[in-house]
């Protein structure tokens, strides 16, 4: 009997997208010989193991308000797992693999990881460093560039000279970077705070925006191109899946796009030709590398529209696992159905 902790939720501003993830993960998961531990994180940052058989209540984020629900935490110390509170005191559960559906901050930031490595048990994903290093986009872009991608050009902008002089760093963006510009939180997902700058007179509302979730920013170039995303798998020998694209409909792909609205649409295969496709996932499988890596991420391009460049965006080492997430739909169309994915990453936890 394989016992596996499946985390959810966390002190996050993608605490909601986590729920969904986790609804659809735990009603895909394999449960033969296994024991499901679905442990979520409030907002507050108590941890609840939850009671209920109903995983839609997790979505619906009614799951705090079971009756059956037990307080809960992962124990640092080795060989212990899960401590969970009752009655009689305090019970421990063993516990063979993590699976974190956390995402963002707290969640695929290294910080979590921590406790893993801590704690001794196997987990999905990658470890404390990748994490980090994939969560600040402002480090990410120093890594990718080792191995010669074309990136956006950014500058990397900083709360306390905001707060000191935000009419200069203004003036300072605008002297290296042409309208528009994108300005975003360096470690937020799901471009929470993220805004596309049009002219002058909308900057300052920008980077007041994005300075709310982060002391560290980022006033990135416009690429014209279509958003191309691959989700890569593997540890020492990573693969990617034939990549796919997203139309946003919008300005751009937002959180509202992305979770709330339905004017996207994903193109799976990317409309791109086939030589641009063996480059982009070459790509994908590199950036991955570079950062140290491992279980899984997804890793977004824009190919340009006049002259068919590859551009590397960003990477995201715990991409969404909702209904309409890119990374399980790259994968089935590959012919892996979402329980054999979920079945692959935790046999690459072991491995790892």
């Amino acid at each position: 009997m394989q016992t596996i902790l499946v985390l959810f939720g966390g002190v996050s501003p993608e605490h909601a997208v986590s729920l969904v993830s986790a609804e659809a993960v735990l009603k895909n998961l394999n449960k033969e010989n296994r024991r499901i531990l679905p442990v979520g994180i409030t907002l507050e940052g108590k941890w609840i193991l939850f009671g209920g058989e109903d995983y839609a209540e997790i979505a619906a984020d009614r799951w705090e308000q079971n009756p059956k629900n037990r307080t809960a935490i992962l124990s640092p110390e080795r060989n212990v797992g899960l401590c969970v509170m009752g009655e009689k005191g305090v019970e421990t559960i063993p516990v063979d693999v993590i699976f974190p559906v956390l995402h963002g901050e707290n969640g695929e930031d290294g910080s979590i990881q921590g406790l893993f490595q801590l704690s001794g048990i196997p987990f999905v994903g990658c470890g404390v460093c990748a994490d980090a290093a994939s969560m600040d986009k402002s480090v990410t872009k120093l890594i990718a560039a080792t191995t010669g991608v074309r990136q956006a050009d950014w500058l990397t902008l900083h709360r306390a000279d905001f707060q000191k002089d935000a009419a200069a760093m203004c003036r300072d963006i605008m002297a290296h970077i042409a309208f528009p510009v994108f300005i975003k939180p360096c470690s937020t997902g799901s471009s929470v705070g993220v805004s596309k700058v049009k002219n002058e007179s909308e900057l300052m509302p920008a980077l007041e925006n994005a300075f709310k979730f982060d002391k560290k920013v980022l006033a990135e170039e416009f690429i014209n191109g279509r958003e191309i995303e691959v989700a890569v798998l593997g540890n020492d020998h990573p693969t990617a899946a034939t990549a796919g694209e997203i139309d946003a409909g919008a300005e751009f792909y937002d959180y509202e796009t992305k979770y709330v609205t339905s004017t996207s649409t994903p193109y799976i295969p990317a409309r791109i030709d086939a030589d641009t496709m063996q480059a982009v996932r070459e790509w994908a499988v590199k950036i991955f590398c570079a950062l140290g890596c491992a279980g899984l991420s997804r890793v977004d391009f824009f190919v340009t529209r006049d002259s068919n460049e590859i551009v590397f965006n960003e990477i995201n080492t715990l991409p969404g696992f909702t209904p309409i997430s890119m990374y399980p739909k790259m994968w089935a169309a590959e012919g892996v159905s979402f329980a054999e994915l979920l079945d692959k990453v935790i046999a690459l936890a072991l491995e790892a």
